[in-house]
């Protein structure tokens, strides 16, 4: 099958820029614009080649497959989550000519999909899920009662969906934070434990102004098949956490098990040791995060992770991209000397340019290939390139593109190789 080409183009913006093979190396980037109905595949001339009409926007993430579908969030309605942002509810699928294949609502009055979702290499998809508990629930597990600041607390779950049918999905895997507190607040109560001891817990009395109910704010949740390990965001704790997936679920509920042997416990955090008394205030590395993945395989920088460091009003009021080196042993675990964070102590490259760039939510990054690396600055729709050394030398933005009513802001903005190989 011949790509379809738009009778119009969107064209990258900046004159005197570099080559668009030599700025994303070819290939093609997936523009999805919040709150447009239409997702687009560009290529590197800034050409549209193919567009979607997903029939409304998306809630968020949105990624193109391999066999030329797009997995979707959508919003589903509800009174317990709806008012937060990042609400979706729904993970949809779409063919490559348009086709709903699969719709399925991940929302009743205890849990509600939010955020980013993951496909997997097996067809199943991870999705990220608020879990609500009560007042009492919460004060029971240690929380602090004079810092609730609504009638619940929202904790936070990964699913794994192997979907079904054309509305259904089976839960075949489930990892709950609920399980994995520590407190220091309340001996009377459950979770009782010295904080500084337990950097594999979360402490439920950490953070507890910045999210109201929504306590922990989880943005983004990546995939590793080789280390069958789990990245999520956490941006009210201003860290990347790292989770076990080689467990059952019942391993994942507890303390021992899967291939780590720490059932689902965290094996890593970073960004801000302060969150487990690892560190002070000055140690913050992470700034309201989104989007942290490992680099792929054949990419410079490949099992480093990288993310776009949104930066906050009052400690970092601009953003960056950052690229950090894990202390990853060959078997997947994480070591931690005694009365130390986790290592590293510094970013190994980072990309910033105050006044130029910034984007307080939203947003992420992926390296090329080619060395480069691909931002989206999600607030006000840019998608750009820069070298290793830090040079922008591609750019595009949703503003060309005919028809945006919204603005063009933009979750993020996937890089792929080349087409999906779509047979007809």
């Amino acid at each position: 099958m011949r790509i379809r080409v738009a009778s119009w183009l969107a064209v990258c913006c900046v004159c005197g820029l570099a080559s668009a093979d030599e700025g994303i190396g070819g290939g093609h980037v997936l523009i999805a614009p919040m709150g447009d109905p239409m997702a687009y595949l560009i290529d590197a001339d800034g050409q549209v080649v193919h567009q979607w009409d997903c029939q409304e926007g998306p809630a968020n993430a949105t990624y193109l497959l391999e066999d030329g579908s797009l997995l979707r969030t959508a919003k589903a309605q509800s009174r317990v989550f709806n008012a937060r942002g990042g609400a979706g509810g729904r993970v949809k699928k779409i063919s490559w000519d348009g086709e709903l294949l699969w719709d399925y609502t991940l929302s009743n009055n205890e849990i509600h999909h939010h955020h980013d979702v993951e496909p997997m290499p097996n067809g199943n998809v991870l999705a990220i899920v608020w879990e609500r508990h009560t007042f009492a629930e919460a004060v029971a597990a240690g929380r602090d009662p004079n810092t609730m600041s609504a009638d619940a607390l929202w904790t936070e779950t990964i699913l794994e969906l192997k979907p079904k049918g054309r509305n259904d999905a089976e839960v075949v895997w489930k990892w709950r934070l609920w399980d994995h507190l520590v407190q220091q607040f309340d001996k009377s109560k459950d979770n009782f434990a010295r904080v500084p001891d337990h950097p594999e817990l979360v402490d439920i009395n950490y953070g507890i102004r910045r999210g109201g109910s929504d306590w922990i704010h989880m943005n983004s949740v990546d995939y590793n098949a080789e280390l069958d390990q789990i990245a999520l965001s956490a941006r009210w704790f201003d860290e990347a956490w790292i989770i076990d997936h080689s467990t059952t679920t019942g391993e994942a509920a507890g303390h021992a098990g899967g291939k780590s042997g720490k059932g689902g416990d965290l094996l890593y955090r970073w960004g801000n040791p302060e969150a487990y008394y690892g560190g002070f205030p000055f140690d913050r590395q992470f700034f309201a995060q989104h989007d942290v993945r490992w680099i792929d395989e054949g990419r410079p920088g490949a099992g480093n992770f990288l993310l776009f460091n949104n930066g906050d009003q009052f400690n970092r009021p601009y953003s960056s991209v950052d690229e950090f080196a894990s202390p990853v042993t060959k078997e997947g675990s994480y070591p931690l000397s005694d009365r130390a964070p986790y290592e590293p102590q510094a970013f190994r490259w980072s990309y910033s340019d105050e006044g130029v760039f910034r984007s307080d939510r939203i947003s992420g990054a992926q390296r090329l290939p080619n060395g480069n690396t691909l931002i989206c600055c999600g607030e006000s729709g840019w998608v750009f390139a820069v070298t290793p050394e830090k040079k922008r030398v591609w750019e595009f933005r949703t503003s060309s593109l005919p028809g945006n009513r919204r603005g063009g802001s933009l979750f993020r903005a996937p890089w792929h190789a080349a087409k999906p190989d779509v047979k007809r």
